[in-house]
């Protein structure tokens, strides 16, 4: 009997304990790691998002950029951090992809992490050139049916990869990658018909859909992109299973006590809901996502499964 009573007690002391972290979180500098250089989508949208968090909790939300082996050294950083809610990462789909892609990852993305909140979905859009041969989806996918399409890839396992492999696995067509420094490039060689298609993100590409340079055929993502309005996605043109988000989100260190991941949690929402935010993410052609902490907990968990599968089918994973 005393045994439980001293169990009791002590639950209830730490359960008022981390209740008191959480009151009084944040009283410092919050540091907010993004595994890429500075300039790249994954670095400008969490970074509107800290200006209007950290008018709302009164304390400075310090980006450091730490780039390098395709995201997993910034990862790592925070993996390893203290878990008392003063660092974070600021990442990507890349978190469930490199388990697959890079060898001897140091993390584990589900139990290695805290899933704090999803900042939006970037759709990428299938272009090719206006005076090329595919003026719809299906004769891009009959004509991969009979010989490979060459694609733009920036890497291995890379989110415009995926993106590509997803279609190709449900369209049933043949494929062969040919990789770039970046977007830019990949983009130029669509343009000129020297390769097929670019599954691109949609911001680069955007102004040559817009002047005609390119010519867009479907975006991968779930619904239609706001600034592409006649664009259907792959899904709504017959293939199903073929959607792929780009997300990126925001984590905590794993063990990070669960009322200040809820603290951080409601305020990262709530500055999502801030019109200034939402006009900012809108022009930069992010799809709110609005999953909530434990909505984007099990979301990160059922992409980590299904990104695992793809890369197997895909034929791209590192072998264990």
């Amino acid at each position: 009997m005393h045994r439980k009573i001293g169990l009791a007690a002590a639950l209830a002391l730490f359960c008022l304990a981390t209740a008191a972290q959480a009151e009084t979180w944040p009283s410092r500098p919050i540091r907010a790691i993004v595994p890429l250089s500075a300039g790249s989508a994954v670095d400008i949208i969490p970074r509107i998002v800290f200006e209007q968090v950290s008018k709302q909790i009164g304390q400075p939300i310090v980006v450091e950029n730490r780039a390098g082996a395709s995201g997993t050294i910034g990862a790592r950083a925070v993996a390893t951090a203290e878990p008392d809610g003063y660092t974070i990462l600021a990442t990507s789909s890349a978190l469930v992809i490199s388990p697959s892609t890079v060898p001897n990852v140091p993390y584990d993305p589900v139990k290695d992490f805290e899933p704090i909140a999803a900042l939006g979905n970037l759709p990428n859009v299938l272009v090719v050139s206006p005076t090329g041969p595919f003026k719809t989806i299906r004769e891009f996918v009959e004509t991969g049916k009979q010989r490979p399409i060459t694609y733009g890839s920036i890497g291995v396992g890379s989110p415009v990869q995926l993106a590509l492999e997803r279609l190709r696995l449900s369209a049933g067509f043949k494929a062969q990658a040919v990789f770039f420094r970046g977007a830019p490039e990949a983009l130029l060689d669509t343009m000129a018909g020297r390769i097929d298609t670019y599954y691109s993100p949609l911001l680069p590409a955007l102004p040559q859909i817009q002047q005609g340079k390119l010519r867009a055929l479907v975006v991968s993502s779930p619904e239609r992109a706001a600034t592409l309005p006649d664009v259907p996605t792959s899904e709504e043109a017959g293939y199903p299973n073929s959607s792929y988000r780009f997300w990126i989100g925001l984590f905590a260190p794993a063990k990070t006590p669960a009322a200040i991941v809820d603290r951080m949690s409601d305020e990262v929402e709530k500055a999502l809901k801030d019109p200034g935010v939402r006009a900012k993410l809108a022009k930069l052609g992010v799809q709110p996502m609005q999953l909530g902490h434990k909505g984007f907990a099990e979301f990160v968990k059922d992409d980590y499964a299904k990104t695992t599968e793809l890369t197997k089918a895909a034929g791209i994973a590192v072998k264990k």
